[in-house]
């Protein structure tokens, strides 16, 4: 009677352990890699998302942006703190997990013209050093042209072969609004 009412007591324990096992599983979601969300980005946008990549760069003003690297560095995307206010500098240079919004920016010629509108009346907000902006930045969404003209033109020249590509006559830009966040390595 002894040894049933045992077997009974690690059977049971056994059974809790798998449920409880079960249960963190699916309460820490798989994170995806960086190259995976900026390959399906566009129908993940406005959801939200758990990420991982290794943390880049943090914005030298008041480190409110990081830039996560997926595979290499053409593939990178940035986060934006939000609501959480800043980001550790500890996250440089170590693997990141977000929680977060995907979010979508977009480019066309209104933009355009508000940014050119912003530069002449000397309005315009800077990020990085002078106005070429932050290199981390540009390197993320693909730029090389330095001043805030060349930078307009590029983007004007990238949105036309996109039209004539695909029709659609804006450039996206996705990026994550953080929830949360921790620094996992």
């Amino acid at each position: 009677m002894i040894i049933l009412a045992a077997m009974a007591f690690v059977f049971t324990s056994c059974g809790n352990n798998a449920a409880n096992n079960a249960e963190q599983a699916q309460e820490a979601p798989a994170a995806l890699e960086i190259d995976n969300v900026l390959a399906s980005a566009d129908s993940l946008v406005n959801t939200e998302i758990t990420l991982e990549g290794v943390c880049t760069h943090t914005c030298k003003h008041g480190a409110t942006k990081i830039f996560l690297m997926g595979s290499d560095d053409t593939k990178t995307i940035r986060v934006d703190a939000g609501s959480l206010g800043s980001f550790d500098q500890k996250c440089v240079n170590s693997i990141v997990r977000v929680k977060g919004i995907l979010k979508e920016e977009r480019i066309d010629e209104a933009y355009l013209q508000r940014w050119e509108a912003s530069a002449a009346a000397n309005t315009e907000e800077h990020h990085g050093d002078g106005e070429a902006g932050c290199s981390t930045e540009k390197a993320a969404r693909g730029e090389t042209a330095n001043s805030t003209e060349e930078r307009i033109a590029d983007f004007r020249q990238k949105i036309a072969a996109r039209k004539e590509a695909t029709g659609k006559d804006y450039l996206s830009f996705y990026f994550v609004e953080a929830l949360s966040y921790e620094v996992v390595e």
